[in-house]
C-alpha cells in the first residue's frame, strides 16, 4: 500500500570532517570571532537542506574546529539539482550549448506539442544530454516574505523563464488556459451554496471566464454506454466489500495529508524516477480534478488538489502525473514524431484513450486493493448526465455516494462547460479514463508496455510499427515498470480485484 513518508531529515551539506593538516611552518593565530558574527551565524536558519545565505549572497561555511589547532575550511557546494546560475550569467553559458528549438517534455491533451522556445525544464538534445533543471517551487512551505528576507532559491513563478526563441523573435503568450482549467465556473461557490439551500433541488447557472467555442464542447457532448456495465460491477465491488464509498474513502486512502507531508512526499518520489527539479510542483484547494499537469513559460507544472492529497493516495496521483504523462512526454519529445506534423507524416492514432488508460492504471497499480472506483464512477456519472438535469444526476448517484459534497464534485466534473444546468447534456472527457483502463487490460498480453513508454505519447495500437523508427538514447521508464513481469502480474491483480471477465472484454473489445 502506497504510503507518503517523510524525507529524512539529514543535511545534505554537512560536510564531513576535514584530515588535520600539518605544516613545518608554526599555526596561524586564528582570527577571533566577534559576538555579533557568531550571532548573526547562529540566527540564520537553513531551510530545505540548503545553507542560509547571508545578506551579500555568500553561502555561510562552517568551520571544523580540533583541540588546540584549526582543520581546513571545508567549502560548501549546493548539488547539482539545487544549483541556481545568476541570471547575468545564464545568457553566456547559453550560447555555449546547442540552441535548437526543443519542444517542451509535456503538454495538454492528446496531439502532439508544437515547439516552443528552449524550456527551462525541457531535455536539452545538444552535446551531453543534459537537463537544466529549476527548483520545484517551495511556496507551500514558507511566505514570500520568508523566502525573499532568506536567500533560498527562488519559488517557481519567479524563475527567469526563456521569452525568445532563436532569431530574437518574441513567442505569443497563451492565448487560453488549459481546457480544464478554463472550465471551472466563475461562480461556483454561490452557485454550490443555493444548491445545498434549496435542498439539492435549484439547478445551477454557471459562469465562465472565457466560454469554450462550441465546436470544442460539442466534442465531448456525447456519453458513451459502451462499458456501463463494467463501470456499475467495479462499483458494486466496492460496496460489497466496504458497504460504503466513505468507507472505502477512508480504509484505502487514509487521512487527508497536511501541506508539509504532501511536499515530502513529492519530493521522494520525484528522486525516485530522479526527475528532482524538472517539475514545478504546487498545491491547490480550487482544482475540479485530483491534479492537473500543464505546461506554464515553458515549464511543466503540476497542480495538486489538497482536498484529494490522502496518506495511500499520495503516490498513486504521482505515478499518474509524473511517472506517466511528465516521462511519456520527456520520452516523446525525444520522437521524430515529436511534432504535430511528424505524427501527421506517421500516421498515428491520437494518443488517448492510452494515454490516461495508462496513467490511471499507474494510479491503482501498487495498491493491495487496486478498485478502479474513481474512473468507474466518473464514466457512469457522465453516461447519465446526457439525458439528467444537475439536480436530476446529483439524486441518481446517491446510490453509489452518499456525501453531498463528494456527489457534487462528481455532478460538477460532468457538467462542465454548461451555462444552464437545468438542460440535460454532459462532458464526456472524463470517461476516458475507464475506455482506456479497459482496452489496455483486454491487450495486456500483447502490448509491450516498456515500449510503449518509450515511444512517447503513442496509441498502443502504433507500437509495433513504430519501433523500428524510434530514438531510445535518453529515454526514461519509471520505475515500477522496469520489471516486465511483476508489472504484469499488478495488471492480472486489478483485474481479479475488480471482477473484471477477460472474455466479456474480447467480445466489446475483439
Amino acid at each position: 500500500m502506497d504510503q507518503a513518508e517523510h524525507e529524512s531529515s539529514r543535511d545534505p551539506l554537512k560536510p564531513g570532517s576535514g584530515a588535520r593538516q600539518t605544516n613545518s611552518s608554526p599555526p596561524a593565530k586564528p582570527r577571533p570571532q566577534t559576538r555579533s558574527s557568531s550571532a548573526a551565524v547562529q540566527g540564520r536558519p537553513s531551510y530545505n537542506g540548503l545553507v542560509a545565505q547571508t545578506s551579500g549572497g555568500q553561502v555561510v561555511e562552517r568551520r571544523s574546529l580540533s583541540k588546540g589547532s584549526i582543520g581546513p575550511r571545508v567549502p560548501l557546494h549546493r548539488p547539482l539539482s539545487l544549483d541556481m546560475t545568476p541570471q547575468r550569467l545564464r545568457g553566456s553559458q547559453e550560447q555555449m550549448v546547442d540552441r535548437r528549438i526543443v519542444q517542451p517534455p509535456w503538454r495538454c491533451g492528446s496531439a502532439a506539442p508544437s515547439p516552443p522556445a528552449r524550456s527551462l525544464t525541457s531535455p536539452s538534445l545538444g552535446v551531453g544530454g543534459w537537463m537544466r533543471r529549476s527548483e520545484s517551487t517551495c511556496s507551500v512551505n514558507y511566505s514570500a516574505g520568508l523566502r525573499a528576507g532568506r536567500g533560498q532559491m527562488r519559488p517557481a513563478t519567479s524563475l527567469p523563464h526563456i521569452a525568445k526563441g532563436v532569431g530574437g523573435s518574441t513567442l505569443p503568450p497563451p492565448s487560453r488556459p488549459c481546457l480544464l482549467v478554463a472550465l471551472r465556473p466563475l461562480n461556483l461557490e454561490r452557485e454550490k451554496q443555493a444548491f445545498f439551500q434549496s435542498d439539492y433541488t435549484y439547478e445551477p447557472q454557471f459562469e465562465y471566464t472565457q466560454p469554450e467555442p462550441r465546436s470544442v464542447l460539442d466534442k465531448y457532448s456525447e456519453g458513451s454506454g459502451l462499458f456501463l456495465e463494467q463501470a456499475v460491477g467495479i462499483m458494486e465491488c466496492v460496496l460489497k466489500k466496504f458497504g460504503s464509498y466513505e468507507n472505502f474513502e477512508q480504509v484505502t486512502g487514509g487521512s487527508v495529508l497536511p501541506k508539509s507531508q504532501v511536499w515530502a512526499a513529492v519530493r521522494k518520489y520525484l528522486q525516485k524516477e530522479g526527475c528532482v527539479g524538472e517539475v514545478v510542483v504546487r498545491l491547490s484547494d480550487e482544482l475540479l480534478s485530483q491534479a492537473v499537469m500543464v505546461v506554464e513559460s515553458c515549464r511543466p507544472t503540476l497542480t495538486i488538489n489538497l482536498a484529494g492529497a490522502r496518506q495511500h493516495w499520495l503516490e498513486g496521483m504521482l505515478r499518474h502525473e509524473i511517472g506517466t504523462h511528465y516521462l511519456r512526454g520527456v520520452n516523446n519529445s525525444l520522437q521524430p514524431w515529436a511534432s504535430s506534423e511528424g505524427r501527421k507524416q506517421f500516421g498515428l492514432k491520437p494518443a488517448n484513450p492510452t494515454e490516461e488508460g495508462l496513467a490511471s492504471l499507474h494510479s491503482v497499480l501498487l495498491r493491495k486493493q487496486p478498485y478502479l472506483w474513481r474512473a468507474a464512477l466518473l464514466y457512469y456519472t457522465v453516461y447519465h448526465a446526457t439525458s439528467m438535469s444537475f439536480s436530476q444526476l446529483f439524486s441518481h448517484i446517491a446510490r453509489f455516494v452518499q456525501n453531498p459534497d463528494v456527489r457534487w464534485e462528481y455532478c460538477l466534473r460532468a457538467k462542465r462547460g454548461q451555462t444552464d444546468t437545468s438542460r440535460p447534456g454532459c462532458f464526456s472527457k472524463d470517461q476516458v479514463y475507464l475506455d482506456g483502463i479497459l482496452r489496455i487490460l483486454r491487450h495486456r498480453r500483447n502490448i509491450d508496455f516498456k515500449m510503449l513508454t518509450s515511444l512517447g505519447k503513442v496509441s498502443y495500437e502504433d507500437v509495433e510499427k513504430l519501433r523500428h523508427f524510434a530514438v531510445f538514447p535518453r529515454t526514461r521508464i519509471p520505475h515500477f515498470m522496469r520489471d516486465p513481469d511483476r508489472y504484469l502480474q499488478h495488471l492480472d491483480h486489478i483485474v481479479a480485484v475488480n471482477e473484471l471477465d477477460d472474455a466479456t472484454l474480447q467480445e466489446l473489445l475483439p
